[in-house]
């Protein structure tokens, strides 16, 4: 049985160990002494390191975000209103980027767009006016509600 892959708090540590150093070739106390100190010290790394490992796919690193004025725009009523850039970080978490490229957009209302990437990460630049923040928010919401639901049947 591996100590990481059970997640075991300190007790459960503590009782495993003391079991460990009972068995015919088990370690002893001094050994049970080092892996509990090191457990306790590492055992958020250690558990973080093996989710990472287990992920298949991206998710959301970082979310960065800013208010501008539109400087640019196809129709002038447009030029000076505000939008919500967003910036979404995607990869696997634990990984640190290396010189990511970015790149931005600026386009009215509501765009997606491919930022570029760095060696492990994709960045994604989202451009809202005030209507489409409003409509994300919305949905947001819905999601909130059906995740809070699903939370009290459990």
């Amino acid at each position: 049985m591996s100590i990481a892959s059970a997640d075991m708090d300190f007790n459960q540590l503590e009782a495993f160990l003391t079991a460990q150093t009972k068995k015919q070739g088990g370690i002893t106390s001094d050994q049970a002494a080092v892996i509990s100190k090191f457990w306790k010290s590492h055992k958020t790394k250690i558990r973080e390191s093996l989710m990472n490992q287990s992920r298949w796919d991206s998710g959301l690193r970082g979310l960065s975000w800013r208010v501008d004025g539109k400087s640019q725009s196809r129709h002038s009523a447009q030029i000076h209103t505000p939008v919500a850039i967003v910036e979404l970080e995607i990869g696997k978490s634990g990984q640190v980027s290396k010189s990511p490229v970015r790149m931005y957009c600026s386009y009215p209302t509501f765009h997606i767009g491919k930022l570029g990437h760095g060696k492990e990460s994709e960045f994604l630049c989202l451009e809202f006016d005030e209507v489409k923040v409003n409509q994300v928010l919305k949905k947001l919401s819905e999601v909130e509600e059906c995740i809070s639901t699903l939370m009290q049947r459990a």
